[in-house]
């Protein structure tokens, strides 16, 4: 999967950490650069996006502040006060079309933040004022799908299993739940995945496991006593949309243990329109950019009509199978 990386871009104030180093031992064949900021690699001028995710790069760096952000309008809160994420890591490996950090990003390279002990003191300092902490960790990035050569899922499972009042959410569209199977699961910590229907990880969400190799994760989650948040975010309106949706509830009830699952999170596509149009002057061969949204308030989404036609539709598939206090929908 890592065939990227060819180089490593790696601050010289971090060059002998131990993370940098563990890193470097998986991937002994790439040039190594030292670099004085990442931002000189990261947000310099003239970068093709679409280019670069063909063969992107990795930038080990230390990251000096800015360890919580509020966390975005654009994601659910669970009803939590104390919403927050953090940046681990800067973009994906994968290639979803519908990506906002496409958008929202120059460079495609991924930039890894290696010194997680000044994240734990700021997350420390965050609990002892505000008490309580909802933290979503894998915010502009995949964490689990990097697990092997970054283990920082595992670092803060085992951080946070000492801090009842911090609850970790970790989003994902891994299938690489065995990279954190020897951690024993603990009440505090959730586990999201993001599923779609078959024929939308294929052609949308690029590079991206399989709807059935998700699964299988999910399920050896559930086995593992781990709580489990299912993702159905977005929803896209595709052709045939709802025959799609239909199938897809029908393989996740016949493959996964539905009365096991914590939670059920459903959202329908929306972007910052900054953010769109930015990725409709890189993707011009991608219809699913370019349907007639609705651009309100700098959000660009379905049409109020659209949109609770499809949320009240996913929704209505659950009907006998979850119940229904489990089902959270982001409008």
């Amino acid at each position: 999967m890592f065939k990227h990386f060819s180089h490593i871009y790696i601050e010289k104030q971090i060059l002998d950490h131990p993370r940098t180093l563990n890193i470097l031992k998986k991937f002994k064949n790439s040039e190594v650069v030292q670099i004085v900021h990442y931002k000189d690699i990261f947000n310099r001028r003239g970068q093709n996006f679409r280019t670069q995710k063909l063969s992107q790069k990795l930038i080990l760096a230390k990251r000096q502040d800015h360890f919580l952000y509020p966390g975005s309008h654009f994601s659910p809160n669970f009803d939590h006060p104390n919403f927050y994420y953090n940046t681990l890591a800067l973009n994906c490996i994968y290639d979803c079309s519908y990506c906002y950090l496409q958008g929202m990003f120059s460079s495609a390279n991924l930039v890894f933040f290696v010194n997680w002990e000044d994240y734990f003191k700021a997350t420390d300092a965050f609990l002892e004022k505000n008490k309580t902490l909802y933290l979503a960790l894998s915010y502009d990035t995949d964490l689990l799908a990097t697990e092997s050569f970054f283990p920082a899922v595992s670092a803060w499972i085992d951080f946070a299993k000492d801090r009842p009042d911090l609850i970790l959410e970790i989003r994902t569209k891994s299938s690489h739940f065995s990279a954190i199977q020897n951690c024993s699961s603990i009440p505090n910590c959730i586990l999201a995945w993001t599923i779609s229907p078959e024929s939308i990880c294929t052609e949308i969400e690029k590079k991206a496991p399989s709807l059935n190799a998700r699964l299988t994760s999910i399920q050896s989650a559930l086995d593992a006593g781990w709580k489990v948040r299912l993702c159905i975010d977005p929803i896209l309106r595709v052709k045939d949309w709802k025959e799609k949706y239909e199938e897809f509830m029908d393989a996740l009830a016949g493959k996964i243990d539905l009365n096991l699952v914590h939670d059920i999170s459903i959202g329908s596509f929306r972007m910052n329109t900054e953010f769109l149009g930015n990725i409709q002057n890189q993707r011009a061969d991608d219809s699913l950019l370019y349907y007639p949204y609705v651009r309100q308030s700098g959000i660009a989404s379905y049409s109020a009509a659209e949109n609770e036609e499809m949320l009240t539709f996913v929704k209505g598939c659950f009907e006998g199978k979850v119940e229904r206090c489990k089902i959270k929908v982001s409008y």
